[in-house]
């Protein structure tokens, strides 16, 4: 998969140029011996780069287009999926896809916001902008998976619901409200994957449950960076510093206790080995559903529940700390 790099990555890609350009010459010991060293470095820089990316850089590593979507770890992780559309009251919402398959041998719902690569895939999924309808089916398919036995996995990746009026006239709040609730008593374990942008209620309408993993350059929000800043200082062009204040990376989060795990991403991202984050992220989400399915089921509802009201208690301290 071809990548593009990220503006703070300049220094990788001169080396690429270069790569690209011996590429094209006849090829010969000394030739190949050039490349595989170019080769060498440009991976070495880009470690370097990303062990000490800012949070302005996470965001655009969390929202670059090449980075795996929900649909890439299905076809990836999951066999059998056969998926489920519509809310049975307005429309189907192709910006969160739901289905059930098989992981593992074991039968699952996979629920995932999805984004599109090209220009007809993005409009067809409103850039991973969910409407009402997305969130409503969501809990539609979740409450099939609770009625069969059938543990949930959830992908996160939004900028946030969508805001548009349409969107509003359907009550996208009371959907992503009725979520919240429904989704705490779901008896069925829930496991949730942020594996780009958890944006704000968007993200939140399907991200309750009984672990929340989030990948290495992910980020998780109340709000993007570039809103933050419009109303704070009425300024969109602090969003840097917006993103800094925010406290968006995993690790922020999980020092916070609002995650629960960092699953680490390949050198360069998952946008970079789009194979290697699968299987790292195969990893913690295996041994993640296998620790929520050992817990007794009103045990595990209960920890549920506390671990969100902990969140609730974190942030009316922080806002009485900061007013």
């Amino acid at each position: 998969m071809a990548v593009d790099l990220l503006e703070f990555e300049e220094p990788v890609g001169v080396l690429l140029k270069e790569i690209e350009a011996l590429s094209m010459m006849p090829r010969t010991d000394q030739r190949d011996a050039a490349i595989a060293a170019l080769r060498s470095r440009a991976e070495q820089i880009r470690a370097e780069l990303y062990a000490r990316l800012t949070p302005w850089q996470r965001v655009q590593v969390a929202r670059h287009p090449a980075r795996p979507y929900t649909l890439d770890y299905i076809e990836r992780l999951f066999d059998g999926f056969t998926e489920i559309h519509g809310d049975r009251r307005f429309a189907d919402d192709h910006s969160i896809v739901a289905g059930f398959a098989q992981y593992h041998g074991r039968d699952v719902l996979v629920v995932g916001h999805q984004k599109g690569r090209d220009t007809k895939q993005k409009i067809l999924r409103n850039f991973g902008y969910s409407r009402p309808e997305g969130y409503r089916k969501a809990i539609r398919a979740m409450k099939l998976a609770e009625k069969f036995g059938r543990p949930v996995l959830v992908f996160v990746d939004t900028p946030a619901a969508y805001p548009g009026i349409e969107s509003e006239e359907r009550g996208v709040a009371e959907a992503i409200a009725y979520n919240l609730r429904e989704m705490a008593a779901l008896d069925t374990p829930i496991v949730v994957l942020v594996t780009g942008e958890g944006g704000s209620g968007g993200a939140l309408g399907i991200a309750i449950g009984d672990r929340i993993l989030m990948q290495e350059f992910a980020i998780y929000s109340v709000i993007p960076p570039e809103g933050c800043a419009a109303i704070l200082w009425r300024d969109a062009s602090r969003k840097a510093e917006a993103a800094d204040a925010l406290k968006i990376t995993a690790e922020d989060l999980l020092a916070r206790d609002i995650i629960d795990e960092i699953v680490p991403e390949p050198n360069g991202g998952a946008q970079n080995a789009p194979e290697a984050a699968a299987k790292a992220l195969d990893v913690a989400l295996s041994r993640a559903l296998a620790e929520v399915t050992a817990i007794p089921p009103s045990e595990r509802l209960d920890r549920r529940y506390q671990k969100f009201r902990r969140m609730g208690r974190l942030g009316a301290e922080f806002v009485e700390e900061t007013t």
